[in-house]
């Protein structure tokens, strides 16, 4: 039988999401892709620190227990392939040993190869690879280089934070709010209040995340990890409404929910700690990022307001 990743949750990620690559990073943006190889060649004998995607990669992949497999996780990366054997080498030394799969495409697009990967997540340092990979239909976020790392107060629990419109659901609501206000974007959802918001670009990574949470539980004390989800958003009562009776439709829960009516994010993400937070607005991506690691997902109506970034 051929191998396969069905019935897997699968990550996708970059280099820079998983190590802290930064240093390397500035001399490739500063000089040329061949002083960057050469800095890699020279360092391969030295892992790299772990980045901001690094605890959420750790904790599912703690999910692979008692020989089944239920989180893959796969690099997909523009480094050249030597330079990818430094990030194998890392992922070794820091413990990532169920990493195994890699494609380093040395400067070319990368995220065609989520196709036949069937990544239900695509984290990322570029932005013009993010913005591709979401276009194809991927979960896919820019890793924030600069956010903090996740705290270590939940070693057995991944925690993972969503914005609600333009992440895990569509930006119909949105762009009333954009385009009309906020008066307008709350009498439109009321009218709609029992009407299912359209799926978002997040919607099949929280529905993987759903099943990889039932089999936890159902094998709890064999595993001994869990999944905490929440969600949070700027809507208010009575907006909450429709966010909650479209997910009631999609029959997938999340453990807390924070309808936030405009208040700053990142105080209430410090709070609940997760290992990665995703928001379509880079403001609140900012701000959540001086607190934990986080993820800007560049969909909908907001989607122009990034500037591209173009990194190895």
């Amino acid at each position: 039988m051929p191998v396969t990743l069905e019935d897997q949750l699968v990550v996708a990620i970059s280099s820079r999401a998983l190590f802290n690559f930064e240093e390397e990073n500035r001399v490739f943006e500063q000089s040329d892709d061949r002083a960057y190889v050469q800095l890699q060649r020279e360092r391969l004998q030295l892992p790299a620190t772990p980045g901001v995607a690094f605890s959420l990669v750790k904790k599912l992949l703690a999910f692979n227990q008692g020989g089944q497999t239920h989180v893959e996780v796969v690099l997909l990366s523009r480094n050249d392939p030597v330079s990818g054997m430094r990030v194998f080498r890392s992922c070794q030394a820091h413990g990532l040993t169920n990493v195994q799969r890699g494609v380093f495409t040395q400067g070319r697009d990368p995220f065609h190869y989520l196709r036949p990967l069937g990544a239900h997540l695509f984290l990322s340092a570029n932005e013009q690879d993010v913005r591709a990979a979401l276009h194809l239909g991927y979960p896919a976020a820019r890793v924030l280089t600069e956010s903090v790392q996740a705290g270590d107060a939940h070693p057995h629990e991944v925690r993972i934070a969503f914005d609600g419109d333009a992440v895990l659901f569509s930006d119909e609501a949105e762009r009333v709010y954009q385009s009309q206000g906020l008066q307008a974007f709350q009498q439109h959802e009321s009218a709609k209040a029992s009407q299912p918001l359209p799926d978002g670009p997040f919607k099949p990574l929280l529905a993987a995340l759903h099943r990889l949470q039932q089999a936890a539980s159902s094998q709890r004390s064999g595993m001994g990890m869990g999944i905490r989800t929440a969600l949070v958003t700027a809507r208010s009562a009575p907006a909450h409404e429709r966010a909650i009776q479209t997910l009631l439709n999609w029959n997938i829960a999340v453990d807390e929910a924070m309808f936030l009516g405009g208040l700053e994010k990142g105080p209430f993400l410090r709070e609940f700690q997760p290992d990665f937070f995703f928001d379509d607005q880079t403001g609140h991506v900012t701000s959540a990022a001086q607190h934990v690691p986080a993820g800007h997902v560049s969909a909908g109506v907001m989607a122009g307001e990034a500037q591209g970034e173009h990194s190895a």
